[in-house]
């Protein structure tokens, strides 16, 4: 793997081996070598703007999931780390996706390909698929905390995750699905499909915290990451 972990909330990246590596602003704790840092955009976090309506509130949401990052590059060894937070490593050597919110995304190596995609274009709970599906699931996702927005990393490498209090990989793939707390949820590896369930009618869930009323239903093959916390980042 591109990171190894120094302890449970660092890690560190040769950054010449990794081909580069991209980590959010701020995020670097010290470096040896010759490195250089400089901004870095993601491919998408600056779509829709200029247009109306409902697609210009899209838009605003898109660029809200984007966190500021840093590309190193050059020869030497980086360490990252970011508010004391729990890190964990998830080997992408075997290629497929990685869907995170940006705020639980430490780090990754330049090589993987980055963009952020509507939750629902994945077939979760939006009602339908693109921006129109996007658009209906808005409430949905303002109620569970997940967001309308993800970042997808694809490709072959490996990325760092955040988390408070440590992680859980659970296996989706079995007879059954699996369902998360929303509060607790921070991604998905592999074919994973995510669905925003309702455990109660509306106006009772209105009157119960969001974990209660609402839970995420992760359906398809691969992994999803649970954090051991219902705190947000």
């Amino acid at each position: 793997m591109v990171f190894s972990k120094v302890n449970s909330k660092v890690v560190k990246v040769d950054v010449g081996a990794a081909g580069g590596v991209v980590a959010r602003t701020g995020a670097m704790l010290f470096y040896t070598g010759q490195v250089q840092f400089s901004p870095h955009q993601v491919p998408g976090s600056q779509a829709m703007a200029g247009m109306g309506g409902f697609t210009r509130m899209a838009g605003r949401m898109m660029q809200g999931e984007h966190e500021r990052t840093m590309l190193a590059q050059g020869q030497g060894e980086v360490h990252y780390g970011h508010a004391g937070l729990e890190v964990h490593v998830v080997d992408m050597s075997q290629g497929g996706a990685l869907c995170v919110e940006a705020s639980r995304l430490l780090a990754h190596n330049a090589g993987l390909q980055s963009s952020v995609i509507s939750v629902t274009s994945q077939g979760g709970g939006g009602g339908g698929r693109g921006m129109l599906g996007a658009l209906r699931g808005a409430a949905a996702g303002a109620l569970s905390g997940t967001g309308m927005f993800t970042t997808q990393l694809s490709g072959y490498g490996s990325a760092v995750l955040l988390a408070h209090g440590g992680f859980i990989e659970l296996p989706v793939g079995g007879p059954n699905p699996v369902f998360v707390d929303p509060d607790a949820f921070v991604g998905t590896y592999g074919s994973v499909q995510v669905e925003l369930k309702s455990a109660a009618g509306w106006r009772e869930a209105m009157g119960r915290g969001v974990g209660e009323a609402m839970q995420l239903q992760c359906t398809g093959q691969g992994i999803v990451y649970v954090q051991a916390s219902e705190e947000k980042l």
